[in-house]
């Protein structure tokens, strides 16, 4: 079991028999009465985003999921194709339940697969990624004020706001969590 005080991003929970991801939570304490906490749940099996608000102090199932290396393979249609790096059994995921994370992923990539009960729910990426830039604009010279940033799109369609000396087949180290740039890596 786990209270409102224990919550994190990512945290998986059963509520209600349904197994819910922690997309977002907010405290707030208003002048009079409990303070409340304010989640944003995505439901593991449907995919469907959810906002519920609970008093502080509630308490929660926390769900244990395993966690096995997979090798990101192709997808087709609607359907992301991984493989067991240990058994090379092959395992396919909709587009819902891989979500955002496949503009993160390319061929050949090794994740992670969270599985319960047997039944796979979701990937985890590493904290970045090394993406190469395929289309961006040119940096002007003399374009050099500070902090300035233009649009770059990455080889798996993913836009990032990359500094001004950044030119297509840069490979850049990108942010899984946030989408941001860290830095050029060449």
């Amino acid at each position: 079991m786990i209270d409102t005080g224990g919550l994190r991003k990512g945290l998986t929970l059963d509520i209600d028999g349904r197994l819910v991801k922690v997309i977002e939570f907010a405290h707030n304490k208003q002048g009079r009465g409990s303070a409340q906490v304010r989640m944003t749940l995505r439901d593991l099996r449907s995919g469907s985003t959810t906002q519920q608000t609970v008093q502080a102090g509630a308490r929660f199932n926390q769900v244990r999921l395993e966690r096995q290396h997979v090798q990101y393979l192709y997808s087709e249609g609607d359907q992301f194709h991984f493989m067991d790096t240990e058994s090379f059994d092959q395992i396919a995921l909709d587009a819902v339940t891989v979500g955002d994370l496949a503009r993160y992923i390319r061929e050949n990539d090794i994740v992670d697969l969270l599985t319960y009960s047997g039944e796979p729910i979701d990937i985890e990426l590493p904290t970045s990624v090394n993406l190469t830039v395929a289309r961006t604009d040119p940096g002007l010279k003399g374009d050099t004020a500070s902090g300035a940033t233009k649009p770059a799109t990455m080889e798996t369609g993913l836009v990032v706001n990359v500094p001004l000396f950044i030119n297509e087949g840069d490979l850049l180290k990108i942010d899984t969590r946030s989408g941001e740039y860290i830095e050029r890596v060449r």
